[in-house]
């Protein structure tokens, strides 16, 4: 099992060498406008078209809560575009994160990085906007990726 390391700085920069997979909680409505996602589309135009299209396409074309869109933004860079998050408000149902949702997708995103030879960086997924909490995904991360020998990095943005 590898290691997830902690580190300041900004996730859509990965500080590693080779193919590197960023990775990001989307919500299943479509929306596309708070949160790290502004800092993705600020570097990368790709992701947001993509999970607009995605979006769009509906059912039919994948969209789904556990789903995950893999963009690639750079030769050695993808992003993962997970849909973990019910909505986008706290409601009688709690946060909108979906833990049994981030964990599928977190699964998928660990055979593709496996499959790349890819390290997988991100900021701390599903804590900010869907109110999740950080010791509830810190566990799925390191049975899902780490645990596979995929190398992760969580940026705290300074």
């Amino acid at each position: 099992m590898t290691e997830i390391t902690y580190r300041k700085g900004d996730a859509t920069c990965p500080q590693a060498k080779g193919v590197k997979v960023i990775a990001h909680v989307c919500n299943d409505l479509g929306g596309w406008g708070k949160g790290f996602v502004l800092a993705v589309s600020r570097r990368w135009p790709e992701p947001e078209a993509a999970y607009r299209a995605w979006h769009a396409a509906g059912k039919a074309g994948g969209f789904a809560l556990g789903a995950v869109q893999f963009v690639p933004v750079e030769p050695y860079v993808w992003v993962a575009n997970m849909i973990g998050q019910r909505g986008m408000k706290r409601g009688s149902s709690g946060p909108p994160i979906r833990y049994d949702a981030l964990a599928a997708c977190l699964a998928q995103v660990g055979a593709k990085a496996k499959e790349l030879g890819a390290s997988v960086h991100m900021p701390r997924i599903g804590c900010g906007l869907a109110g999740g909490d950080w010791s509830e995904v810190e566990p799925l991360i390191a049975r899902h990726v780490a645990a596979f020998g995929v190398p992760v990095t969580v940026y705290d943005f300074e």
